[in-house]
């Protein structure tokens, strides 16, 4: 049997770039330079669990390890844990029977989780506690037979996941766009739930189009989009209206990061653009640039944004100013089935997983 490890680009090899000179001298820059750094910014408690996860099992029971899906949507973190033993794959079959295989933090359905059983294979579940409420609540109301309206992006492993657990009761709504194609068995047993990565004020605008269709809409019994995600776009709400630019660290196929370009433009950044790594920053970007807001999502190491800030130190944008919106100190127990390992050998080293927990590196 040949596995089918998902491929991730590797970072490009830097070109030869313009100097802060020559940018200068194409389009002067009036005000003094500065960068606006967000905060909070980068890793979540979720995601810092998930990686935590995959560095114990690659430690305690030796490569290879195998991760089904990548374990968070950056390019960066899963390139540095396959060079320390971890495959990827798309799915349970592509892992040899009676092997160890973890969960992403997105979560999965119990299809996937019986098939990893019919396999033999050993599991640790690192979905993210923020994801696995969102699946006990769509398992909850498909108990009681409600149409569950799931706000998110088809396709995506946490919607996928989410609306296995009761694919008979739960239809998808990827936006306002789709809210006039949703029907219902019982306009009076509706409830909605969300991926817990959309946008904050489009996911309120799908509900507000919902609830014009469905008047007794009943809500989740808590936010389903995560404390992380509604925090760094706050902070970015709060950098974009003073940002001729602002940079985005975070991957393609992260939807946080996505959603964090989108609110910087939504609120007043004149651009916005995303990276994946500090050599693609483009110095074209900072043509007439005076302010340069900064951000990461949520499944972004530090270490990445620290080399943007070099970057735009190098180009004159040394002076760093963080724009603070909240605290967060949330802390997440690692999955049950590799605790009992961990506590077997001895190792207490890193029992949980949250934000400023981890080096930056």
């Amino acid at each position: 049997m040949t596995s089918a490890a998902i491929s991730v680009p590797m970072p490009s090899i830097p070109r030869k770039r313009r100097t802060r000179e020559e940018v200068e001298a194409a389009a002067p820059v009036a005000a003094p330079k500065k960068v606006l750094l967000a905060a909070p910014r980068g890793y979540c408690a979720g995601v810092d669990r998930a990686v935590i996860a995959v560095e114990k099992a690659l430690e305690h029971y030796g490569p290879p390890v195998y991760v089904r899906k990548q374990i968070v949507h950056n390019v960066h973190v899963v390139t540095s844990l396959e060079e320390k033993g971890a495959i990827f794959v798309e799915e349970n079959d592509e892992v040899p029977e009676g092997a160890l295989v973890i969960f992403s933090a997105h979560g999965v359905s119990p299809a996937v989780v019986q098939s990893a059983e019919d396999r033999g294979l050993r599991t640790i579940d690192a979905t993210c506690p923020l994801v696995t409420k969102v699946h006990r609540e769509a398992v909850r109301f498909a108990k009681d037979d409600y149409d569950i309206l799931l706000i998110g992006h088809e396709g995506h492993e946490e919607v996928e996941g989410t609306a296995g657990e009761a694919p008979e009761h739960i239809q998808i709504v990827n936006g306002p766009h789709e809210v006039d194609q949703v029907t219902v068995r019982d306009p009076n047993k509706v409830i909605w739930l969300s991926q817990t990565t959309l946008s904050v004020d489009e996911t309120m605008e799908t509900v507000r189009l919902l609830r014009q269709k469905f008047p007794t809409l009943q809500d989740p019994p808590s936010d389903d989009i995560c404390y992380a995600t509604t925090n760094r776009q706050v902070a970015i709400k709060k950098v974009a209206p003073q940002a001729d630019l602002v940079i985005v660290v975070g991957s393609a196929n992260s939807s946080n990061s996505v959603r964090l370009v989108e609110v910087a433009l939504e609120y007043g950044a004149k651009r916005s653009e995303r990276v994946d790594y500090a050599n693609q920053v483009d110095e074209a970007w900072f043509e007439g640039v005076a302010t340069v807001g900064v951000t990461s999502g949520a499944s972004v190491p530090e270490v990445l944004v620290q080399d943007v800030l070099r970057l735009l130190a190098d180009y004159g944008y040394g002076d760093v100013q963080e724009v603070v919106t909240a605290e967060e100190d949330l802390l997440f127990s690692l999955p049950k089935e590799l605790r009992a390992t961990l506590k077997a050998a001895g190792d207490s080293s890193r029992a949980l997983g949250g934000r400023g927990n981890r080096p930056l590196s």
